[in-house]
């Protein structure tokens, strides 16, 4: 369950005391492990995949309720709140509101010398990163929040001219979005002391590629398959497969690997390190594209015709483990779990892959992601963000899919959710997760994304009161029963 998930007034789910009342639901169940989305700045589509920054936090996902503990906002902005929708995220109405009360919360800023201290010193130690980030944020909203490629060329660019010249005229609003930053770290920080206090372990994410339109690749030009424009050359995506027809163009720039091996891929090591410093295990999205990524010309409107391209392989893993001292990831395989050189990567340095039990009971699939099929260094599921609910999914399988799923599971169908958990829970599987969804056997209307549908996702929110006791208990008698309890 993504953090935005999260019930509260507020509009959106965040890092304040409905997070904390979870961290207490998970703790009284037994369950060690909480596994979340991307947590970076999210641009187009609201997709924590299409991120302004790898290694900025979200400002949606800041809590209001901790800004008015610190003395940043009043009670009044609370309770003018406007009236959200509590069973998705309006993704404007929260922004624009969340705007105002961070514009307060940079004003009050001033006169709070313990907290400005605490502000200053964050700037400091994260410049490597902020002050980029920070700078993209700010011209951002100077030209009405266009694409970098659309900026001035001169700032488009980086002419060191027009850099120090925005830098220095834009320095008060360059300081708003440093200090949001500040906001999210000093609250996320917060929630993870209670998640090590409680034994709960955080999984995060992270993508393979950047946002075309993110302080990244506006920084880092030279490792990215662009022109001379900053227009991208080639772009990610897979081939058509069950999820898309015509493919899924992604549209994120490909990186010119060549470039990031010249320095050791030291681009790569900030990277993940920024995110592990966050988070405790990183599911490492589309694992497939180290050993060989689907390329589409930038001119083609979809992925139906891209190429296989070589990717870094074993070289970068090995660098990255040379220098980090460890890799604890979980390789997301679903790509390439039939192919060969993926399995040999993935085995080569010890990365558990993924198993999805909704994918077990497809004929095409040689049933290989039946529970009793699964190795114990895995990561099994019962679908994920990219998959319908439990629920949805057998509504809308194929008959034959359907009957297997019966038979297999001895079923009637009445409990089909919660039927699906007791067997993944039961494999040999080092882990289990599943979405919250499954647990409050939930269908279609609770899935959280549509793959190659570019807007439209995300939203989905957990209503107030769906966490009953009755069904908290019966998450920790599944864990109890399955040997799954901390």
């Amino acid at each position: 369950m993504h953090v935005t998930s999260l019930p509260g007034p507020y509009g959106i789910g965040d890092l304040g005391p409905q997070a904390m009342q979870w961290l207490q639901t998970l703790s009284s169940t037994g369950t060690r492990w909480w596994q979340v989305l991307p947590l970076g700045p999210t641009g187009y589509g609201d997709s924590p995949y299409q991120s302004y920054s790898s290694f900025a936090g979200n400002p949606n996902l800041i809590s209001p309720d901790l800004l008015y503990e610190d003395g940043l906002i009043d009670k009044d902005h609370l309770e003018k709140k406007p009236e959200f929708p509590n069973e998705r995220v309006d993704f404007a109405q929260v922004i624009d509101w969340k705007r105002g009360l961070f514009q307060v919360a940079f004003m009050r800023l001033s006169v709070l010398p313990d907290l400005r201290k605490e502000f200053e010193a964050f700037r400091h130690q994260e410049h490597t990163w902020l002050d980029d980030f920070s700078l993209f944020m700010t011209i951002k909203s100077q030209e009405e929040q266009r694409p970098w490629i659309q900026w001035p060329a001169s700032l488009r660019d980086r002419e060191p001219g027009a850099i120090l010249e925005a830098v220095r005229h834009y320095a008060s609003t360059e300081g708003y979005f440093a200090f949001q930053q500040f906001l999210f770290f000093r609250q996320w920080e917060r929630l993870r002391e209670l998640m090590r206090a409680a034994n709960i372990g955080i999984i995060g994410d992270l993508p393979i590629y950047c946002a075309q339109d993110s302080a990244d690749v506006w920084c880092r030009r030279e490792l990215f398959d662009l022109d001379e424009q900053g227009q991208p050359i080639s772009v990610a995506g897979v081939p058509p497969d069950m999820f898309a027809v015509t493919g899924q163009r992604w549209g994120n720039p490909l990186y010119r690997w060549e470039q990031h091996k010249q320095d050791g891929y030291a681009w790569w090591q900030a990277r993940l390190e920024a995110v592990l410093r966050m988070v405790d295990v990183v599911r490492l999205d589309h694992f497939r594209g180290f050993v060989n990524y689907y390329a589409v010309p930038a001119s083609e409107p979809t992925a139906m015709n891209g190429t296989w391209v070589e990717g870094p392989g074993v070289e970068f893993l090995a660098t990255l483990k040379s220098r980090m001292g460890s890799l604890p990831l979980i390789a997301e395989d679903l790509g390439g779990e039939a192919h060969p050189p993926v399995i040999e990567l993935r085995e080569r340095f010890d990365l558990p892959g993924m198993k999805i039990l909704q994918f077990a009971f497809d004929e095409d699939l040689n049933h290989r992601f039946l529970p009793e099929n699964y190795p114990e260094n895995c990561v099994a599921y019962t679908g994920t963000h990219d998959n319908d609910t439990s629920i949805g999914w057998f509504e809308n399988a194929p008959e034959g899919e359907r009957q297997f799923c019966l038979d297999y599971l001895q079923s009637d169908g009445k409990e089909l959710a919660w039927e699906l958990l007791r067997a993944l829970w039961a494999s040999r599987a080092d882990l289990t997760v599943a979405p919250l969804q499954d647990f409050l056997e939930l269908g279609s209307e609770a899935r959280m994304n549509y793959p190659g549908q570019p807007l439209g996702n995300w939203g989905w929110r957990v209503e107030s009161g769906a966490l009953a006791p009755e069904m908290i208990d019966r998450v920790a008698q599944l864990n109890k029963l399955a040997g799954r309890a901390d």
